[in-house]
């Protein structure tokens, strides 16, 4: 297996191309004179699962929201679908709405509960429909959340790190829900997080972002569902925690 290779430039697709999701050309951000992303460029296919690796600070939640519109970026550094949703690491719930009034927030459709109910029930929510989001465990929250982004049925699912504010056990859960909804729904994802073996579980290609460029693309051509004791997986972390300075 070739490890950890480099993106080429040559690999980057036109910012109209078919079957391609997500086009990055040559973006650059600065705050305050300091560069975090430096002439940024990749490609996310159509149905494509993606998870950013990176170390604090490195512009992982920049690139991020330039991709959600929530920064501006000049036109011909960048092409999104227009079906985007977030999910962010706190579920930014509003508390004087019932959980299914979350979830419909913003649609605009004179039946805009049935789809909410629906997203509900595909992540088990459910019997939660009516609750008030105070009422709500951490995991629960963080599952409305997930619902009310899939409800706009998204081309594009952006995910900073929803899972690193909840315990060990319920971020497993959380994981093996994403996936499955994934496979489900199939948008494109890019999903942003810390955790090495987060990303060998979910994703079909990891990047390492790493002085403002992306350092390493690595394919995961693991089996589905994937095991931590399988020998690859464990030479794609080592080799992924080595790239992010841990050894």
């Amino acid at each position: 297996m070739n490890m950890l290779s480099p993106l080429a430039d040559a690999a980057i697709p036109p910012l109209t191309s078919t079957g391609v999701a997500v086009v990055v050309r040559g973006l650059t951000r600065a705050f305050n004179g300091q560069t975090v992303l430096n002439n940024l460029s990749f490609s996310i296919a159509q149905g494509e699962f993606v998870a950013l690796l990176g170390r604090s600070g490195s512009g992982k939640s920049t690139l991020l929201r330039t991709l959600a519109g929530l920064d501006a970026a000049p036109p011909e550094t960048l092409s999104v679908p227009p079906a985007r949703a977030v999910v962010f690491q706190e579920p930014r719930l509003l508390p004087w709405k019932r959980v299914w009034r979350n979830v419909s927030l913003g649609l605009r459709r004179a039946d805009a509960k049935t789809p909410a109910l629906a997203a509900l029930d595909e992540v088990e929510l459910g019997h939660r429909r009516n609750a008030w989001p105070l009422t709500l465990s951490g995991g629960e929250a963080q599952r409305v959340a997930l619902a009310r982004a899939l409800v706009r049925e998204p081309q594009l699912l952006l995910l900073d790190e929803p899972f690193a504010s909840l315990d060990a056990l319920t971020r497993l859960r959380m994981q093996s829900l994403v996936g499955a909804l994934w496979l489900t729904h199939r948008p494109a994802v890019l999903l942003v997080t810390h955790d090495v073996d987060e990303a060998l579980l979910l994703a079909d290609r990891v990047m390492v972002l790493k002085d403002g460029v992306i350092a390493v693309d690595q394919p995961v051509s693991l089996e589905r569902p994937r095991r931590h004791a399988d020998p690859q997986f464990d030479h794609l972390r080592t080799a992924l925690l080595a790239a992010l300075g841990v050894h």
